[in-house]
């Protein structure tokens, strides 16, 4: 609904005050381009190397040199603690994890987005790596004044990176709030679902 991929049956979906759902595809591929998306499993293209990943936003959406393509690719992959020298020419399969995760930020970040949407950005990792991704998310914010978007059954990462949380049951909202408001929450709902968190 946010990338206005699929029209609301009801309600509204605003951006910088903007209605989304009544765009036409034109508007609507304009506010798509003020965005970066993180996808489960980084979604890598697997026959592209680190820096062809990263570049690909880039030459379909942008006029920029292939030097400032080059630029652009290393200052994202900085970003993400990845040393562009090393991991530029690999492809996905010889990446961990956790890399082709950053690899996935870096590559949502191209286009210096003002809003980045996570799908379950630390399914399947490790512990240390979930820290990692974490601490990335909220160095976009701090750093560059992000605003990130998450989907995630992980509550301990999203308690630590989330100012608001949405909780959502049977299509509804059931909760809204900060991490705070919803763990000091008496809904039974809520306390079920934080369970022994």
């Amino acid at each position: 609904l946010i990338l206005r991929l699929l029209v609301p049956d009801e309600g509204q979906v605003l951006i910088d005050g903007q209605d989304i759902a009544h765009l036409s595809f034109e508007e609507a591929l304009d506010v798509r381009q003020r965005m970066g998306m993180v996808f489960q499993g980084a979604a890598l293209f697997d026959s592209m190397t680190v820096f062809e990943n990263i570049a690909y936003p880039l030459r379909e959406h942008t006029d920029l040199s292939e030097d400032e393509i080059v630029a652009r690719v290393r200052e994202k992959l900085e970003f993400v603690d990845l040393e562009p020298d090393r991991v530029m020419d690999q492809l996905p399969a010889e990446l961990s994890g956790g890399m082709k995760k950053r690899v996935g930020i870096a590559r949502g970040m191209a286009n210096n987005p003002r809003i980045m949407l996570y799908d379950e950005p630390t399914s399947g990792l490790d512990p240390l790596t979930t820290g990692t991704i974490t601490r990335l998310s909220m160095k976009l914010q701090r750093e560059l004044g992000v605003t990130s978007i998450v989907v995630s059954h992980d509550i301990r990462s999203a308690f630590r990176m989330a100012t608001r949380i949405a909780l959502l049951a049977d299509r509804h909202i059931v909760f809204f709030g900060t991490p705070e408001e919803m763990a000091a929450s008496e809904n039974e709902y809520i306390r079920d679902f934080l369970g022994g968190f």
